[in-house]
């Protein structure tokens, strides 16, 4: 009896952890994008690029501040010999012993013009810094817009494999109408192979669905930082009467936000300062100077209070004829940026037509769509009657449901592919950022 009861726990023990191993978690598009932005490797490299370049930006800053140096020696002398050239007396004494120096220095130099390299780099760390937080904007909004294709292509393998094995049900009873229809006599074998074959075909189609749908899953949990046994479900309300607005018609919007353009273009201002820096080697550096020097050397000598300024100039005549290469490589870098710029424009400009037509042409296969469902529900009527009667044969009522099936997934995956399209032509015009107000984060 121990036995039995012992059994009887550990199958619903075990009952209770497969259905809680079933449970699957449930997020909106909002919450997935928040959550990827928090949690995504792409966004933390991103960012840490940025700091990078912002430290960078503070390290030459600190070029423009006085260089200020402290030095001090403390030396034991072994024997030093000493021979002093003025007020040399004609005494006999002997020279003191000298066994220990000491020497501490302050120096100080402030640059006053450099051939104006020292602005001109940090315009060039500026320029990369804010390059480089415009290509983590764009990083962001390529990490969202792949959450919304992970979010759309599982919802519509969800929605197929819903529909799919709803027509499966009345694929199987069919089967089991015409199984004892071909027992009686009323139809051949051949037409119960043929309703067969159809289910097997439906069970193939789920399994392949049902494939597309654990690596999408995958993919999405992989990249919200989520363990990888999360099953997702995506919400139907998602979908639902959803509002499309900033519908635009022209390129205007993207020139202006695309944050890869953005970025190319403070690019191209840091590869015009580059140019100014090469050239400031033709131009002498000059700084101020001062210092303060305190000595003793012990029974000899003691300076102290000997401060020292003035101004340091020097120049590298060599440059003159050198530099005319640093120059122009400066300049071919500069065309580069340039060149590359406009690359940049023609594509996003081909971006946002492509986007465009995209987006209407999925309004348009939305209506036909809406339109086929209604034609191929009332062709299956048709025809069912007509085979009920005797006046059509299996393979137009299998090949009707099948149509009948196809135009209801169609129907239902529409309004995501709607959707779909919607986002991208948000990200190719670069807003798709402040639909989701993810600037704040």
């Amino acid at each position: 009896m121990k036995v039995s009861q012992l059994m009887l726990f550990g199958i619903f023990f075990i009952g209770i952890s497969s259905v809680e191993a079933q449970e699957k978690t449930s997020f909106t598009l909002d919450e997935a994008i928040h959550m990827a932005w928090l949690k995504s490797n792409e966004i933390s490299l991103a960012n840490t690029r940025v700091a990078t370049k912002k430290y960078e930006l503070q390290s030459v800053k600190n070029n423009q501040y006085p260089d200020l140096k402290v030095s001090g020696q403390y030396q034991r002398l072994a024997k030093a010999s000493i021979n002093l050239k003025v007020n040399k007396s004609s005494s006999s004494e002997p020279m003191p012993t000298v066994d220990q120096l000491m020497l501490g220095q302050v120096n100080a130099s402030v640059p006053v013009f450099a051939g104006f390299k020292i602005q001109n780099s940090i315009k060039v760390s500026e320029n990369l810094y804010q390059a480089e937080n415009a290509t983590a904007s764009q990083t962001k909004e390529e990490i969202a817009m792949k959450v919304i294709n992970y979010y759309a292509t599982l919802y519509k393998s969800q929605k197929t494999i819903e529909l799919l094995k709803e027509n499966q049900k009345s694929a199987q009873q069919r089967v089991v109408d015409f199984s004892d229809m071909e027992k009686n006599g009323i139809i051949p074998r051949n037409d119960l192979l043929k309703s067969q074959l159809q289910v097997s075909k439906i069970q193939l189609s789920i399994d392949e669905e049902n494939n597309n749908l654990n690596i999408v899953n995958f993919y999405l949990v992989t990249l919200l930082k989520l363990p990888v046994e999360t099953k997702l479900e995506i919400r139907e309300s998602d979908f639902a009467n959803f509002q499309m607005d900033n519908i635009t018609t022209t390129d205007e919007p993207a020139l202006q936000n695309r944050k890869d353009l953005e970025a190319i273009r403070f690019q191209e201002k840091a590869s015009k300062a580059n140019i100014k820096i090469a050239r400031s080697a033709y131009y002498p550096a000059i700084s101020l100077i001062g210092g303060y020097t305190a000595l003793d050397l012990k029974n000899v000598v003691t300076v102290q209070n000997a401060m020292n300024f003035g101004v340091g100039v020097s120049y590298d005549i060599s440059s003159i004829l050198k530099n005319g290469a640093m120059v122009k490589l400066a300049e071919s870098k500069s065309l580069e940026v340039q060149n590359s710029q406009a690359v940049l424009t023609d594509y996003i400009k081909m971006q946002v037509q492509k986007a465009i037509e995209d987006y209407d042409l999925a309004l348009k296969q939305n209506e036909v769509y809406v339109q086929a469902v209604e034609q191929s529900t009332e062709n299956y009527r048709i025809v069912k009657d007509k085979y009920d009667n005797g006046l059509s044969d299996t393979n137009d009522l299998l090949e009707a449901d099948v149509e009948q099936l196809g135009s209801k997934i169609n129907k239902a995956l529409a309004k995501a592919n709607i959707i779909q399209k919607y986002y991208e032509l948000l990200s190719v015009t670069g807003q798709l950022s402040q639909s989701f107000n993810l600037s704040k984060i």
